[in-house]
């Protein structure tokens, strides 16, 4: 299945938890998730709270995640 253009904010970060990371812990500019001692910042919460699918890309490799990894964390 592929990426989603647009994520809502609250969709990644339910995702996230559900592959075991702690978050948003917030952070000195951006909020981040952590597993272990691995963090990976996330947007603010804005107006529309929209992810772009080339902005989702980079959050996950930061975080050493797949694609399918990502869309199969729904619980």
């Amino acid at each position: 299945m592929p990426l989603p253009r647009v994520t809502k904010r609250r969709r990644l970060i339910q995702r996230f938890r559900n592959q075991g990371w702690e978050g948003p812990i917030d952070g000195p500019d951006h909020p981040f998730m952590k597993k272990g001692k691995l963090k990976v910042k996330i947007p603010n919460p804005h107006g529309s709270d929209e992810i772009h699918v080339s902005l989702l890309k980079k959050i996950l490799k930061q975080a050493g995640m797949t694609e399918s990894e990502y869309m199969s964390a729904i619980k």
